[in-house]
């Protein structure tokens, strides 16, 4: 249980950094992850339709 306090810590404290020494390489990042879970629930929507369509 400690280890996963010490971990998200670092984290925490890695994200920090990153927006405090370069604010616009940290929106990049933001930007990335946005586009890479709207792709994600995308393909999920598709994969929807085309089970309910019967896998046509």
């Amino acid at each position: 249980m400690q280890s996963k306090k010490i971990a998200l810590f670092v984290g925490v404290v890695f994200v920090l950094y990153v927006i405090i020494t370069d604010p616009s390489k940290a929106a990049d990042y933001v930007q990335i992850g946005f586009e890479g879970v709207s792709s994600a629930a995308q393909s999920i929507g598709d994969f929807m339709t085309w089970v309910v369509n019967g896998g046509k």
